[in-house]
C-alpha cells in the first residue's frame, strides 16, 4: 500500500530536502506551499520519482485553503500517513517596540495558526481512516529553547509549537497518531544565509556562525519517519556542531 505524506513549505530549504528524501523512499508526497513555481522545482528535482510528487499551492495561514487541500489529498489517495508541519518564517532582527502588529500577526498566522490548522486536519483524516493513525512531525527550532536577540515573534511561535506537539502527542494516543518535533539549528538554507556573514549575538557582538548541510536534517527527519507507530521521538535536536547554542549568552 502506498504511503501518503504532506509536506508544507516544500518549495525550498528544509521542506524541499525532506520531501525529496520521502520520494526517494517510495512515498507519495503532496507538496504544499504558496508558490507553485517553487513546488514545481521541487517536483522536478525528484527526477524519476517526480510522478509521485503532487503540487498543491496552499497558504497554510488560510484555514479554508488548508481544509480544501487536505480534502483533495484524501480524495486522491484515500488516506494520510504523515504530515511534516514545516512551513514558517520570521522577521529581521527587531526589538519588541519595533515589531508592528501586522508583522506580529503575519508570523503568528504562519508559524502557529498554520501549524495548528494543518495538524487539526491531519488529525481529522487520521482518526477517520482505516487502519487508523499516522505520524505528525512539527518543525520547531533551536529558538523553541533559547532565543536570539531581536526574534520575539519567531521565538514566541516556536515555543507555542512545542505546546502543540506535547498536547497533540497526548491527544493522539487513543488514535495511533504519533506526534513529534524536530528542532533545527543553523541548517544551510536561504533562511540562514545571513549567518555566514555575521549575526547579532547575545553579548551584542556580530559574528558569523557555522551551518550544517541540509542533508543532516533530512537524515534526522527520516529516522523519525521510519519508526513504527508504536514508537515516537517526541523531541529531537539537530544542529551545527559548532554553533553558539549550548552556553549561548
Amino acid at each position: 500500500m502506498d504511503r501518503i505524506a504532506i509536506v508544507t513549505g516544500a518549495g525550498s530549504g528544509i521542506g524541499r530536502v525532506c520531501a525529496l528524501a520521502l520520494l526517494a523512499e517510495g512515498w507519495q508526497v503532496a507538496l504544499l506551499g504558496r508558490r507553485a513555481d517553487a513546488l514545481e522545482a521541487t517536483r522536478a528535482a525528484a527526477g524519476a520519482a517526480a510522478e509521485r510528487a503532487h503540487v498543491h499551492p496552499c497558504d497554510v495561514s488560510d484555514d479554508v485553503q488548508v481544509a480544501a487541500t487536505f480534502d483533495a489529498v484524501a480524495a486522491r489517495h484515500g488516506r494520510l500517513d504523515l504530515l511534516f508541519n514545516n512551513a514558517g518564517g520570521g522577521l529581521g532582527g527587531k526589538t519588541p517596540d519595533l515589531v508592528t502588529a501586522a508583522e506580529w500577526r503575519r508570523v503568528v498566522d504562519v508559524n502557529l495558526n498554520g501549524a495548528f490548522y494543518c495538524l487539526s486536519h491531519a488529525f481529522r483524516l487520521m482518526k477517520a481512516q482505516q487502519p487508523m493513525g499516522g505520524r505528525i512531525i512539527n518543525n520547531g527550532s533551536i529558538s523553541a529553547h533559547a532565543p536570539r536577540p531581536g526574534s520575539i515573534a519567531y521565538t514566541a511561535t516556536k515555543h507555542a509549537v512545542s505546546g502543540l506537539t506535547k498536547t497533540a502527542a497526548l491527544d493522539g494516543r487513543p488514535f495511533d497518531i504519533a506526534v513529534g518535533q524536530i528542532d533545527i539549528g543553523n541548517a544551510a538554507s536561504e533562511m540562514t544565509a545571513r549567518m555566514a556573514e555575521g549575526v547579532m549575538q547575545a553579548d551584542g557582538s556580530v559574528r558569523a556562525e557555522p551551518r550544517m548541510e541540509l542533508q543532516a536534517v533530512a537524515d534526522t527527519f527520516m529516522a523519525m519517519v521510519r519508526l513504527p507507530l508504536s514508537a515516537n521521538v517526541l523531541f529531537t535536536t539537530v544542529m551545527a556542531t559548532q554553533m553558539p547554542y549550548v552556553g549561548r549568552g
